[in-house]
Order: structure tokens, then sequence, then C-alpha cells
């Protein structure tokens, strides 16, 4: 599989996927867009991968959408995004294939993320970001609208009154002030990326692939559902990992003070 606008990389049970136009601040377009489906799609089915890393190269995870595809839409030259067939499945959106991944998704902020690019992170499970990297949701400033479900993934990321800041305001914010709000954790600029490698790396090494993908859907079902339904979620879920083999590895690695080896997914 060939890659144009992108990277992908695979090391130590973690495939690294990287937006790779470092002299357009990794701008984003529709190759990009596309060549992330097909990256993703193949880590999710490769039985190696066991944690996903979203990246950019140079000094910017993503500026937004492409500043002469949107002066080109502005100047009506260019329809704006299609929308997608009506579908009420969550999993069914532009990026909602991303909540669907069976995997961690770790975005590692290196730089600028506005736009898209910020949505994009959005839609990971963890967000590290860059001390030197700034935020911004930018729409307001742009006269446009929060995009690709935007406004329902950052109230229940930072709350309410900080969604309304960061989508009225447009206003960009740093590392300090993201981490505040827990929408990303801070780290040093010197071997950032390295260090978020690192952590996924030993997520990979020492936790159930099987575990971290029901985990996750855990997580994001539970969003939608009465304490009642994500009970009856868990006890069913419970009962299927008591007769899996992981669990038994994980116990006995416990007990044998050694690291699980865990089977893949």
């Amino acid at each position: 599989m060939t890659f144009t606008e992108i990277s992908y990389a695979l090391k130590d049970g973690v495939a690294t996927i990287t937006f790779n136009r470092p002299e357009h601040m990794n701008a984003w377009t529709l190759v990009m867009q596309q060549e992330l489906r097909e990256a993703i799609t193949k880590a999710s089915a490769d039985k190696a991968v066991r944690v996903i890393v979203l990246t950019g190269a140079g000094n910017a995870f993503s500026a937004g959408a492409d500043l002469n595809r949107l002066r080109r839409i502005a100047a009506g030259e260019e329809p704006p995004p299609q929308p997608l067939p009506k579908s009420d499945v969550d999993f069914d959106q532009r990026y909602g294939y991303l909540l669907g991944v069976p995997k961690p998704l770790i975005a590692a902020i290196n730089g600028p993320a506005a736009g898209v690019g910020l949505c994009l992170a959005l839609y990971c499970d963890l967000r590290y970001m860059a001390q030197r990297a700034k935020l911004t949701t930018a729409y307001a400033r742009l006269g446009f609208v929060a995009e690709y479900g935007v406004a329902w993934l950052l109230p229940r990321l930072v709350g309410p009154m900080n969604a309304a800041d960061l989508l009225l305001s447009g206003r960009k914010i740093g590392a300090e002030e993201a981490q505040a709000m827990g929408l990303v954790r801070a780290l040093p600029d010197k071997g950032f990326l390295e260090a978020v490698q690192a952590r996924a790396a030993e997520m990979s090494a020492s936790c159930s692939p099987r575990s971290m993908a029901v985990l996750k859907r855990q997580l994001w079902l539970g969003q939608r559902q009465t304490l009642a339904q994500a009970c009856q979620q868990a006890d069913d879920e419970m009962a299927l990992a008591a007769r899996c083999n992981d669990f038994c590895e994980g116990v006995a690695a416990l007990i044998e003070k050694r690291q699980p080896v865990f089977g893949g997914l």
C-alpha cells in the first residue's frame, strides 16, 4: 500500500501514522482523508499492531483544511464537503469510524492543530500535546460552524462552558491550558514523539488487545447509556472475559511476577 500525503511505520506493536505535508503545516486534503482511512483499516486488521499513534510531520499536527481549497469553496469554484448518506449509527459518520477502531488511538499533537486537524485529535482515545503546540477550533473566525461532530465531542471532553469558550471565541490555547481543561496531557517538546511512542509501546507490551478493544467500546458506548445499561453490558463482558485466554494469562503473570504474553485480536 503506497501513501503520498501520509506515512506509515510499525515498531514495537505501535503503528505511527504521520500526516505528511510539512511544507503546508499538514493542511488537510481529500487525499489525506482517504489515505488516513486506508491506513487505519490496515492497522486495524494487522495483528502485529496493538496501538495506533497519529501525528504530523515537521512542526505541525495539522493546520486544518487546505487554504487553497477553502479559497476555492469561498469563491464558488468548488463545492463544500458533501454530506454522507444519513445514518443513525455513530461509527458511520465521516470520522466516527475512528471510534470503532478496536485498538487504542493516540494523538501526538506535536504542533498547531486547528479546525479539522483538532477534530481528528478529538476522535482519538488519548491526546498528548507538546508544550510549544497550540490548539484552536478556528470556526467562528472563519465564518464557519463546528464540523464533523465537534460540538458533540468537546462538551463531553472538557465540559459545556469550556466547549463554548473554545467554539465561540475561536481563540488559540496552549498545552498548559488544554491540560487544565482535561483535553490533553502535556509533554516536553524535546523527544516528544518518542515519549508518546514509548507510552504506546508500554501499552502494547503490557495490556491485552482484547481488553483494550472492549474497554474502548465501553467508554464510548457508556456516554449514551444509562447506568443500568452500562452495568448490564459490563456483566456480559466480564462473563466473556473470564473464559478468554488473556484473562488466564494476566492472572498467571501477576502471580508469577512476570510480563504477560497476550494473544492478538
